[in-house]
């Protein structure tokens, strides 16, 4: 069922992807096309120049020659121009182009990042290995390392032996087995501080959060398989 799913997921993205792809090109190929066609031609000044020579072939004098030469000569430099501006038309399509289809891109990686994020957070963190050592106050998660303070490697144990047992710790209950005193001495408060430390301890935020659950008016446990925990 989950491989079902994660194939359909990546089926979905890579289907918006290159419909994406698909609508970005041809909007703009038919901007450019219709930038480049609705220019006038370059060779337009030209043929009304020569219209203005073959018409007035009576010109005869030099000012007049001159006039028409200068004419001919703004001609070729309008066609030049106009040359020149299909070009950086075309370039600037380009780079849009390359533009929008990074963005797209990114746009596909975050849409499937967050898909599995929330996959993550529905089904809890894979943990194939959990490994503590107090004497180095040291985690093993997977292959990830965490050199946690003595206060935080004592409450993480104390998690781990719950879990191992299949028991669910509040506040009161996790404070009493690490200070040795009775539940009914210890404030659900003190628990909590620890937890709260613990998380901070471990920097990682999506991972914390994820690897100690908090269960309404029962108390705190870690979301991992207890065969997978081992403790040295």
């Amino acid at each position: 069922m989950k491989i079902s799913s994660a194939t359909e997921t990546r089926k979905t993205t890579r289907l918006i992807i290159f419909g994406g792809l698909v609508v970005i090109i041809g909007i703009l190929t038919v901007t450019g096309a219709w930038l480049l066609w609705t220019l006038p031609d370059a060779n337009a000044f030209n043929v009304r120049v020569e219209q203005i020579f073959v018409r007035n072939d009576a010109l005869t004098s030099q000012n007049e020659i001159n006039l028409l030469e200068i004419l001919a000569q703004s001609g070729t430099a309008f066609s030049d121009t106009l040359a020149s501006y299909r070009m950086v038309i075309f370039v600037l399509m380009l780079m849009a182009t390359a533009l929008l289809v990074a963005a797209l891109a990114f746009l596909g990686m975050l849409l499937l990042l967050n898909r599995r994020m929330a996959k993550i957070e529905s089904s809890g963190i894979q943990v194939s290995s959990l490994l503590i050592s107090r004497d180095e106050n040291l985690v093993i998660l997977n292959n990830m390392e965490f050199q946690l303070t003595p206060a935080a490697i004592e409450t993480f144990s104390v998690l781990a032996e719950a879990r191992m047992d299949g028991d669910v710790l509040s506040g009161a209950e996790l404070e009493a087995m690490i200070v040795g005193k009775s539940t009914a001495d210890c404030d659900e408060a003190a628990g909590a501080t620890r937890i709260k430390r613990l998380r901070d301890s471990l920097g990682n935020q999506m991972v914390s959060a994820l690897l100690i659950k908090n269960i309404a008016r029962r108390g705190y446990v870690l979301a991992i398989d207890k065969d997978v925990i081992e403790m040295i």
